[in-house]
């Protein structure tokens, strides 16, 4: 399961699929100026999410 942390206050997150409760996986996406996000997404295919924030910054997890 991705678990992303915040780096200022150390607060973490852990998420599920909300379709079908599966952990969500860690994964990078590539974006078309070739920039590269940090997101989660659901192993069955239901969806993704870019990492979360806390503090006013993204939170994050190691690959």
């Amino acid at each position: 399961m991705a678990t992303y942390e915040c780096p200022k206050c150390g607060m973490s997150v852990n998420a599920t699929c909300g379709k079908c409760d599966a952990p969500l996986v860690n994964n990078t996406l590539k974006l078309d100026d070739g920039n590269e996000v940090q997101i989660s997404e659901c192993p069955n295919g239901h969806g993704k999410i870019k990492s979360p924030m806390c503090c006013g910054q993204d939170m994050s997890c190691s690959l």
